[in-house]
């Protein structure tokens, strides 16, 4: 089964940045599929659950869908469960 790795951001976002680049570098070791949504752009473009859902708290990884992290990767658990 594929997983999908989704990470939610915004704008000028620091912890945000550094989320995606960890992620990135894990996707390629890892070869998991890596999303990027910017919450704010999502609800500019009619969307807004993202970011009444999450827009207090992010950087916010999803793992298939479901909240799997915030404010920063937990990347022993990802491999984890990625593996797992």
């Amino acid at each position: 089964m594929d997983r999908q790795v989704e990470l939610l951001t915004r704008e000028g976002c620091s912890m945000c940045a550094a989320a995606a680049k960890q992620l990135s570098v894990l996707a390629g070791e890892l070869g998991f599929a890596l999303a990027v949504t910017d919450v704010d752009a999502a609800a500019a473009a009619g969307d807004s659950t993202l970011r009444a859902e999450f827009g207090d708290r992010l950087p916010v990884v999803l793992l298939d869908g479901a909240e799997h992290s915030y404010w920063e990767v937990d990347e022993p658990r990802l491999r984890a469960d990625l593996a797992g």
